[in-house]
């Protein structure tokens, strides 16, 4: 292990999160935000950017080829230093007292977990909106993956460090070389994102909307609010810069946006590529995505006529018609599926098999290769065709069985390390959530929470609803679901490595 060159790459790491940090000031001079934000933002940038300088000078003359233990350290490590150097603005700035709350709330923005313990998210400055949407944004397609496509001279390594945050198994590249696949798979990220702001912009509420349906001053769809609703979606986070989260818009035009483009940040990006190249075959063949659109519709039939004329969530008149059953609807369990956590109504108040399907597709969560949190669409594919394929060795066990998924043959190896890793999810989730009922959390509350944090998801059930949050947790608790956080958006064993102390030696 070399722990020069593992310094080298954080340290650039860091750097480059002061520059992703010094955006922020941006919106500080535009919107006139207090001296004092833009006193806390500057001081935030220097220390990242001396921190990063520091460790990059101690690797400084480490050019060497990164092998895979490196590479996971650098990854691992990373992930946990963001929390602490990216949380330094919201310490600054005052939107938070105690460490643990910035760093859950940092953790939850570059894992695109979504999940806040802030009560009064309006009245964070323009510079701390933008710096939550910005956590996503970045976490959401991987600010390692961004880093492999900027600096070319990673070589092998950036193939393992490529490999090592990207969310989901992946079994083929979109490029020959991982640079270009960075590069490609960023692009289409952006593009998407800025077609999603445009249409935020140009058909959210104004300021005579807001004026006449009575909202929130803050829910003019600006250009500052769309480019952070829009960042928030491709990520499948949820940050918003409203305390009623999406609601506060009270706007059809906006949940159609968001809904479709939640729906398509939760597909695979390798798609989209192949398709901009032209093979529309590929994703047409592709069972994946099959599998993923056929649960969101099943779902959403399920809970539409489950809240149709119930008169349940926050106004009973949104489930007066069955369009109107149908839009909430829809948006619940994108917002989940994807692990975006958006909010419209209070799910807390659903039937029960409305809440109980939202959990299952918790669980679920998107297709591999997408922004989306989850266990992935995929892994439960393989993992219903390894259980058919046992079935059948049952009675015809002298016969060749394969995994098959889209005329593609699943190596035994592949099938097996999913389905260790159903098994770690489901054993941390029972683990973090038996420590939370513990410490005296009801049941519903400490499984959800579980849930949501671990895969990513934002929002729980009962205590972190929809329109709860998780600021009333003990600061253990908080940093205990950050840990959760991170494992589930590494997919535990880039994390889990680092607490093995052979790991270390050579």
């Amino acid at each position: 292990m070399n722990f020069r060159r593992i310094s080298r790459f954080v340290g650039f790491l860091l750097m480059f999160l002061a520059v992703a940090m010094s955006t922020s000031l941006a919106w500080a001079f535009a919107l006139d935000d207090a001296t004092s934000t833009i006193a806390a933002f500057v001081a935030s940038v220097v220390i990242t950017a001396v921190a990063g300088t520091v460790a990059w000078w101690v690797g400084r003359n480490e050019q060497g080829t990164i092998f895979r233990r490196e590479a996971m350290a650098i990854v691992g490590l990373s992930w946990l230093l963001l929390g602490v150097f990216g949380g330094l603005p919201y310490l600054f700035d005052g939107a938070f007292i105690n460490p643990a709350d910035a760093y859950f709330e940092t953790i939850s923005g570059f894992t695109t977990t979504g999940s806040t313990v802030l009560s009064d998210i309006e009245g964070l400055s323009h510079a701390a909106h933008w710096w939550r949407g910005m956590t996503h944004w970045l976490g959401g397609m991987g600010i390692i993956v961004l880093f492999v496509a900027i600096f070319p001279q990673l070589g092998v390594g950036g193939k393992l460090l490529f490999q090592t945050e990207v969310p989901g198994p992946i079994t083929e590249g979109l490029r020959p070389k991982i640079r270009e696949t960075s590069i490609a798979l960023w692009w289409i990220y952006f593009g998407l994102t800025a077609a999603e702001a445009l249409l935020l912009y140009v058909f959210g509420p104004s300021e005579a909307d807001v004026l006449a349906q009575g909202l929130s001053p803050n829910a003019v769809m600006d250009v500052h609010n769309a480019a952070i609703h829009a960042m928030s979606t491709m990520a499948t986070g949820g940050f918003s810069t409203l305390n009623a989260s999406a609601a506060g818009f009270d706007s059809v035009a906006v949940d159609a946006i968001i809904t479709v483009f939640m729906a398509l940040a939760g597909v695979n990006f390798a798609l989209y590529y192949a398709t901009l190249r032209g093979n529309f075959h590929k994703a047409i063949r592709d069972r994946e995505l099959w599998l993923y659109g056929g649960a969101i519709a099943l779902a959403t039939i399920i809970v539409t006529f489950a809240i149709w004329h119930t008169g349940e969530g926050a106004d009973g008149a949104k489930h007066a018609t069955l369009l109107s059953s149908f839009r909430y609807a829809i948006f619940q369990v994108l917002g989940i599926v994807t692990s975006t956590g958006f909010g419209t109504d209070n799910f807390n108040l659903y039937p029960p098999v409305g809440q109980l399907l939202l959990i299952a597709l918790m669980f679920m969560g998107g297709m591999a290769g997408s922004t989306a949190g989850g266990m992935k669409v995929f892994r439960f594919l393989v993992m219903f065709k390894s259980l058919k394929q046992q079935i059948h060795e049952a009675f015809r066990p002298n016969r060749i069985h394969v995994v098959r998924i889209s005329g593609r043959v699943i190596a035994p190896t592949v099938v097996q390390s999913i389905l260790a890793f159903l098994a770690l999810g489901t054993i941390t989730w029972i683990a973090a959530s038996l420590y939370l009922t513990a410490r005296g959390i009801d049941i519903v509350t400490a499984t959800t929470a579980v849930a949501a944090t671990l895969f990513n998801i934002g929002p729980g059930l009962a205590r972190v609803g929809s329109i709860e949050n998780f600021g009333w947790m003990a600061a253990d608790i908080k940093c205990l679901l950050s840990f959760c956080m991170i494992l589930g958006r590494l997919e535990f064993y880039a994390v889990l490595v680092l607490l093995v102390p052979s790991f270390w030696r050579d």
